[in-house]
């Protein structure tokens, strides 16, 4: 991994995109930290191209977004759009939004849109991926989904977007599943688990966690991964700090010399 793949999940700064001056100042902020590059997710408060033209403006680039859930699976004409708008080839579904995962029925209507907004992607040129979260690693039929919803898809139709938080959290092994998708993880999003003083999980910036990021990062590199993308759903105080922190420990103990 170099430097230059590690990027920010703009989700962790959703509370700082609301409007458009907010916008700019975060990216300025991103780009300070050091970061290069960026995952277009949470609030647009302008169009596409604007987000863009800001992204360039920090000097920052775009290499793949978040779509909405139903978007993706019922206009990927439109996500196809905003991709080209943005410049990137990648877009990842990013939760299952109202699929019963109790359902055999539901999950394949899932896996079967998945197939079908992937085909129109490919077409395009662009990529879906799926980003998973715990829930994947329920079974079904003594399967989890993550597996049905891999081997139910086409690679040409549908890749991977690893979280390792959630993937660690689900109760399985991130390194192996970024192992399992050879050739099908373009995007990985790295996020420690932490265990607090209650016990209970939470998230924690790159390397202050018990996740094995050397081997991920090794396993993710062996499949193909080109993208590194920090994210943190909630963070102890303000998030820059957070991506600030992740970037040293990155930097410091996980870039290729």
């Amino acid at each position: 991994m170099k430097l230059e793949q590690v990027a920010v999940q703009l989700y962790t700064l959703r509370d700082h995109l609301r409007t458009p001056a907010d916008y700019r100042e975060s990216l300025r902020k991103v780009a300070e930290i050091g970061y290069k590059s960026v995952q277009v997710s949470g609030p647009r408060p302008v169009s596409e191209e604007e987000i863009a033209e800001f992204c360039h403006e920090a000097g920052l680039g775009i290499n793949s977004t978040h779509e909405g859930s139903e978007l993706i699976l019922e206009n990927p004409a439109k996500v196809v759009e905003n991709l080209n708008a943005f410049g990137c080839a990648y877009t990842a579904y990013p939760f299952p939004k109202d699929v019963d995962f109790a359902s055999v029925d539901s999950v394949q209507r899932l896996i079967a849109g998945l197939n079908a907004s992937g085909k129109v992607l490919a077409e395009a040129g662009k990529i879906l991926t799926y980003h998973n979260h715990a829930v994947e690693f329920e079974k079904l039929e003594g399967t989890t989904i993550m597996e049905k919803i891999y081997d139910g898809t086409d690679p040409r139709y549908l890749q991977g977007e690893i979280d390792t938080y959630w993937v660690k959290a689900g109760g399985d092994d991130p390194e192996a599943w970024c192992r399992r998708l050879d050739q099908r993880l373009p995007l990985l999003h790295i996020k420690d688990y932490a265990v607090g003083e209650d016990g209970k999980p939470r998230f924690a910036e790159i390397g202050e966690g018990v996740l094995d990021f050397p081997a991920i990062i090794k396993a993710a590199e062996k499949s193909g991964c080109e993208w590194f993308i920090v994210e943190q759903d909630t963070c102890p105080g303000d998030p820059f700090d957070s991506l600030a922190l992740s970037f040293r420990n990155i930097r410091d103990r996980l870039i290729e010399s």
